[in-house]
């Protein structure tokens, strides 16, 4: 039986339009969910971005609000530490037998002295004065030992200079003499060592 040519090449055309279309027809459904699924994934992290950009923003306008002032608040410090030790170097007796002028311009001083604390504090610049309290790196400077048996080794056994903190930043370290044990005397060494043997 013979076959017309011209029908089996409409045929053939037929089944090769049918194989090269089927992969066209993919479902418009789950190509549209997978590319709304991308675009919300997009969408959220754009916005965790924003939000840590927002936050970081607060941050650093806070941080520059707190401690911009820290360059000047330093070098205010030498006023400070300056007027303090002018008060200092006025012994009570002298104080005393002072006439009323040289009085008025040490209160005036005094009253300086306060004022320019207040302000600092206002600023959020806090002075510290730690006597007594355990060393710390962080917040002292050491300038010496004090061989002492009234407190423990370690302790701050006296301020030199006071100390200045910032918001929770430290300014200005306290400057400060550490304590540290009695050393024995050989003497002593030597008794102990006797007494020791007698025991025996």
């Amino acid at each position: 039986m013979m076959t017309d040519p011209t029908a089996r090449q409409a045929e053939t055309m037929a089944a090769e339009t049918d194989d090269t279309t089927a992969p066209e027809t993919a479902d418009p459904v789950a190509e549209a969910t997978r590319e709304a699924a991308e675009y919300k994934d997009k969408v959220l992290r754009t916005l965790a971005e924003m939000e840590n950009l927002r936050k970081r923003t607060e941050r650093e306008v806070l941080d520059a609000r707190v401690y911009g002032i820290a360059g000047f608040a330093r070098d205010v410090l030498a006023v400070a530490d300056n007027m303090h030790r002018a008060l200092e170097a006025i012994v009570p007796d002298l104080r005393e037998g002072a006439d009323a002028k040289v009085k008025a311009l040490i209160e005036g001083v005094e009253l300086t002295e306060r004022e320019l604390m207040k302000i600092l504090e206002r600023n959020g610049v806090k002075k510290f004065s730690p006597q007594g309290e355990k060393f710390d790196p962080n917040l002292h400077q050491a300038m010496y030992e004090v061989p002492t048996s009234d407190q423990p080794p370690g302790q701050v056994a006296q301020v030199i200079q006071a100390g200045y903190m910032i918001g929770d930043r430290v300014l200005r370290p306290a400057l400060v003499a550490v304590s540290k044990a009695v050393p024995k005397s050989p003497a002593s060494a030597n008794d102990n060592s006797q007494s020791d043997d007698a025991t025996q």
